[in-house]
């Protein structure tokens, strides 16, 4: 379903945008402390996951349109679910959705902003 060379490919996995070998975190798994780690560099193409300071203040639209994409997904299935829907209730279950997908929302908007600008590129140490 996912091939390698696609967009999708390297954001879903958290692969490289331009050999789509490496990682693009430190950490593969989940966690509360360690979700942030990125390495400076592609441990396999040696792209610089950093081009120019400050490049990740993008990375906050993208994650604002996925907390939106949450909260309206939220708002629809409580309205399915539920009879009434207070603002309390509502309040409550957003504040623990984004405290749930926080690392998910970072890591997923880091990596679709990168791929924005990086492409990738068949090498030698990226054949399939």
């Amino acid at each position: 379903m996912l091939s390698k060379g696609s967009k999708l490919y390297s954001i879903l996995k958290y692969k490289c945008p331009r050999c789509q070998e490496g990682q693009l975190f430190t950490y593969k798994g989940w966690s509360y402390t360690r979700f942030s780690g990125m390495h400076s560099n592609c441990p396999c193409c040696r792209q610089s996951y950093e081009p120019e300071p400050g490049f990740y203040y993008g990375a906050m639209y993208v994650s604002y349109a996925i907390t939106t994409a949450i909260t309206i997904s939220l708002l629809v299935a409580m309205s399915v679910l539920l009879e009434e829907i207070t603002l309390a209730w509502f309040l409550g279950a957003l504040a623990t959705a984004l405290l749930v997908f926080f690392p998910f929302i970072f890591r997923m908007s880091r990596a679709i902003w990168i791929n924005f600008f990086i492409h990738y590129k068949k090498t030698p140490t990226a054949s399939a």
